[in-house]
């Protein structure tokens, strides 16, 4: 019998834990897995994608962000119950290998890395773009490159500073969303007139009415809003360096659908109240327009600022778990053993260096691409493809788990609700998104590409597997099985 506190190791033994090998150090309070998760839940596609996303759907984005948080909040729930039920569980990728298989922590585990080399990607590009507009005519190399030096400064220390400095960027977006909601209602209720007229609530229903562009604009709102809510499952990347999981962990995914409500939806519902939907572009961040809407200037400034901070916010996030990804690939013989090395603080720098080097390839991106919006468009679809397959792993874990170990479910206070149902409706959905993907040439084309990864995966798993090192982690596996059984016995 295990207590809250005592690590449970599944009968197959395959996630047990390794007294000899390095371990992360629970470093994250909870403070800083609460501003983890909103840091996560308010990406850079809220404050760079809304405006294509509004051009496009008009005011039925609000209902496809709501659609969107309602769907993923069911997946955050499924990944909450099977952390919690077997503390050793680094991530999702160790609970993927012990219930899918091998395979899918290897795909998993890889897939989720390139989910966020790809959006880091994303984001050193925004991060250009945003820097070009407040400094007009500085190269776009230098804002990038400066990014990626300083986050991997910030990130080499220790866990803490990690969580200390995401911390505070996710509190500079609270604060700057809600200025936006208060700065809005006071234009509204005060009558505030512009060239674009009277900003009013009307504004949502009196140009088109909700749904504008009928139902293909509204389905094409889903191809960038989706982008916005990647990251939303980074709580579970930091459950091994969170303090007390338990208690931690299920508060700050229950709290996503309140932070959906007032981050997206509220904010989204304030900036078309005050200018018509109509007057919102790809390619411009629709909170900074409102400000200088409002007069203003020095309020744009630092809300340009903010943005800017939104992006490397997100980019921290992704420096952070794809080190922490393949720190946990090392460990299970699936990455090359040099990147399972911790430093005296205990942290995988190693790790952390490859995926600043990965970085730099936004850098070329924003030379090689027709326009930063092109590029920024390109490499949040395929990273959007990239995150659904590991939502999707998630969910058919979480199906076996169901099936396999029916007596954990049963003794878990914090289960999913909707239990099977739920996971095919939100399978069902998933099918609808990809199917939204390919309305348009260029997510069309992204999709397209992505298949490309996992053929690439495949032939690197062929090999991986029948690695020497590979091969003693199973058997290891299988030891601790026999010796499961004996005291079981």
């Amino acid at each position: 019998m295990t207590t809250p506190n005592t690590p449970r190791v599944p009968s197959d033994g395959s996630a047990s834990s390794h007294l000899d090998e390095p371990h992360l150090s629970r470093g994250l309070s909870n403070r800083h897995i609460q501003l983890l998760a909103i840091g996560g839940a308010i990406g850079t596609g809220l404050f760079m994608g809304s405006g294509k996303t509004i051009s496009v759907a008009g005011p039925s984005v609000i209902f496809v962000y709501m659609v969107i948080g309602f769907m993923l909040f069911f997946v955050m729930r499924a990944m909450g119950e099977l952390l919690l039920s077997n503390l050793n569980y680094k991530s999702f990728s160790d609970f993927a290998g012990d219930l899918l298989g091998p395979w899918a922590s290897f795909f998993t585990g890889w897939t989720y890395w390139f989910c966020w080399v790809v959006t880091g990607v994303a984001d050193v590009i925004a991060i250009a773009g945003y820097a070009n507009e407040l400094w007009p005519g500085i190269p776009l190399w230098i804002p990038g490159v400066a990014t990626i030096l300083i986050l991997l400064a910030l990130n080499l220390p220790t866990v803490k500073a990690f969580g200390e400095v995401e911390f505070w960027f996710a509190l500079i977006k609270i604060v700057a969303i809600l200025a936006l909601i208060g700065t809005g209602l006071y234009m509204i209720f005060s009558g505030f007139t512009s060239s674009a007229g009277t900003a009013s609530f009307s504004n949502l229903w009196q140009h088109g009415g909700f749904f504008p562009k009928e139902f293909m604009g509204f389905v094409a709102g889903f191809q960038i809003a989706v982008f916005a809510f990647v990251g939303i499952e980074l709580v579970g990347t930091a459950a091994a360096e969170t303090k007390n999981p338990e208690h931690n962990l299920p508060k700050a995914i229950n709290a996503i659908p309140v932070r959906v409500g007032l981050f997206y939806i509220g904010a989204l519902i304030i900036l078309m109240s005050v200018t018509p939907w109509t007057e919102f572009m790809a390619g411009h961040s629709p909170f900074i327009g409102m400000f200088s809407l409002a007069g203003l200037g020095a309020a744009a400034t630092i809300v340009n600022l903010v943005v800017l901070t939104s992006a490397m916010s997100s980019a921290n996030s992704g420096i952070y778990s794809t080190s922490r990804m393949v720190f946990g690939l090392a460990m299970e013989g699936d990455a090359p053993s040099v990147f399972g090395r911790l430093s005296s603080r205990k942290v995988p720098q190693n790790a952390l260096f490859l995926s600043c080097v990965l970085l730099l390839s936004g850098v070329v991106l924003l030379y090689a691409g027709k326009s930063i919006g092109a590029a920024f468009d390109m490499v949040t679809t395929v990273s959007a493809v990239c995150f659904m397959f590991v939502w999707s792993i998630i969910l058919a874990s979480y199906l076996v788990y169901l099936k396999r170990r029916p007596e954990l479910h049963a003794a878990s206070t914090y289960k999913m609700p909707g239990g099977r149902a739920m996971v095919w409706a939100v399978f069902a959905f998933f099918s609808f998104l990809v199917w939204a993907l390919t309305t348009q040439p260029d997510t069309l084309t992204a999709l397209l590409v992505t298949p490309i990864w996992f053929a690439v995966l495949f032939v690197a798993w062929q090999i991986v597997k029948r690695s020497p090192l590979h091969q003693a982690r199973i058997a290891n596996h299988r030891e601790v099985l026999e010796e499961e059984a004996k005291v079981t016995a």
